[in-house]
């Protein structure tokens, strides 16, 4: 991943913590060219940050995020029924 694209994921994150609340899949949809992997690696390197830095609201948005978009990209391995 180079730097720009890292910028980017860095943008669209400050995007999603500063949105109103609810408004996250919409900010998401206008940017699907950076919807993956590496994305959610990110969400949750920053999310890890932010708990350090005690804001723990910002964390658990962002975590809750990485997982959906996991989901949603298949990177989460789904428990057999």
């Amino acid at each position: 991943m180079n730097e720009a694209r890292q910028e980017q994921y860095y943008q669209l994150i400050e995007e999603l913590l500063s949105c109103p609340s609810g408004q996250e899949p919409e900010v998401l949809d206008a940017s699907p060219d950076l919807l993956d992997a590496d994305f959610v690696q990110t969400l949750i390197q920053v999310s890890s940050m932010l708990a350090h830095q005690d804001n723990q609201d910002g964390a658990r948005c962002l975590v809750h995020i990485a997982r959906e978009l996991a989901r949603k990209l298949g990177l989460y391995a789904q428990p057999s029924t």
